[in-house]
């Protein structure tokens, strides 16, 4: 495994970076396919042990159950120190604005509810989930710089947002004197690189970290044609985003096939090869002992020019899906893919 520093922090994280997402209670959350505590843990304790030491999850994964399984495994298996756990807040809820909640307040209850899932003293990296047009930026810039200050987080970063958004932030945290966000988890992958236009500029000149999901398109960029999985049968939410574009991605994952036969090595490891020579960690869920065993090797795995040309000669872009297709002052008042679910929130 390979390391280094989180942009702008003193984090050193692994290169693969464990996306969390595929844990948790399958009847308790948005998604039908996700694994029960022992199968995490087993695949929590697997990465450790290939020196992985990043861990992405969020409140919104299986009403809290992702947290919890992952902070229960980090707490067995690693020294707290040795480790970095990234989790994610969510907006403001109608019900919550309603009542008065401030973005200060809203902040400060996710973050307990966060910790008491994760039954830890800190988070390394708090992660803005998504943009949030029903608060002032102020509020949120404020709320996370008083969590920094109070200790119960290291680091901020965001989530789903245009680069605008960021630099807008981040000047504003400069100007009031409040803690910046040092990465940025946006949507990227050899099938949709739309992070390249602005985002990944403004990140090269800021030293602003990205840690990318969706790094193999949920599967289909470590699959050959044909192959299927639980996750790619069930995760209507992965096909709502890459479904109408699959004949064009196909020739993109077609070669991605084609260069892992030439070179001897799973797709898994062509398709994070590549993304590893533009971003600092991708975010790699796993939900197999062999997903995170291919994602580690990957790390090795050095990709020619003229190879990486030849993935990324026949993209053609895409439109905005997902996440970041309500990233719209508008869409921002309907309801969104993710929620805090059954779980009881700590009160600020």
């Amino acid at each position: 495994m390979q390391y280094t520093k989180l942009g702008n922090s003193d984090l050193k994280v692994s290169r693969i970076c464990m996306g969390c997402m595929g844990f948790g209670d399958a009847k308790n959350g948005q998604h039908s396919w996700t694994l029960d505590e022992a199968h995490s843990r087993g695949i929590i304790k697997r990465g450790l042990e290939l020196g992985v030491n990043f861990f992405d999850t969020a409140i919104g994964y299986q009403s809290g159950t992702s947290e919890q399984y992952v902070g229960s495994a980090v707490r067995d298996f690693a020294k707290r120190e040795d480790v970095v756990v990234a989790t994610k807040f969510l907006p403001r809820t109608p019900d919550e604005i309603a009542a008065g909640v401030t973005g200060r307040q809203h902040i400060e209850q996710m973050v307990n509810t966060s910790l008491k899932n994760l039954g830890l003293d800190y988070i390394d990296l708090y992660i803005y989930h998504m943009w949030d047009y029903e608060t002032p930026l102020w509020d949120i810039m404020d709320g996370l710089n008083r969590v920094v200050q109070a200790g119960k987080v290291r680091y901020i970063g965001i989530s789903n947002c245009f680069a605008y958004q960021l630099a807008k932030a981040n000047a504003l945290a400069e100007k009031e004197g409040f803690q910046k966000f040092v990465s940025i988890q946006g949507h990227y992958n050899l099938i949709f690189r739309e992070e390249e236009r602005e985002m990944a500029k403004l990140c090269a000149e800021d030293n602003i970290a990205m840690t990318p999901y969706s790094a193999l398109a949920g599967g289909r960029l470590s699959k050959h044609p044909g192959e299927t999985s639980k996750r790619l049968e069930e995760d209507s939410y992965a096909r709502f985003k890459y479904d109408a574009t699959a004949e064009q991605d196909a020739v993109v994952i077609n070669r991605v096939a084609e260069l892992a036969e030439k070179r001897g090595v799973s797709m898994t490891e062509i398709s994070l090869a590549w993304l590893l020579t533009k971003v600092t960690a991708p975010v790699v869920g796993a939900t197999k002992l062999h997903h995170i065993e291919g994602a580690a090797k990957a790390v090795e795995l050095a990709l020619t020019p003229e190879e990486c040309a030849y993935l990324e000669e026949p993209y053609v872009p895409h439109k905005l899906v997902g996440v970041m297709a309500q990233n719209t002052p508008a869409a921002a008042k309907q309801q969104h893919v993710w929620s805090t679910g059954s779980q009881k929130i700590e009160k600020a």
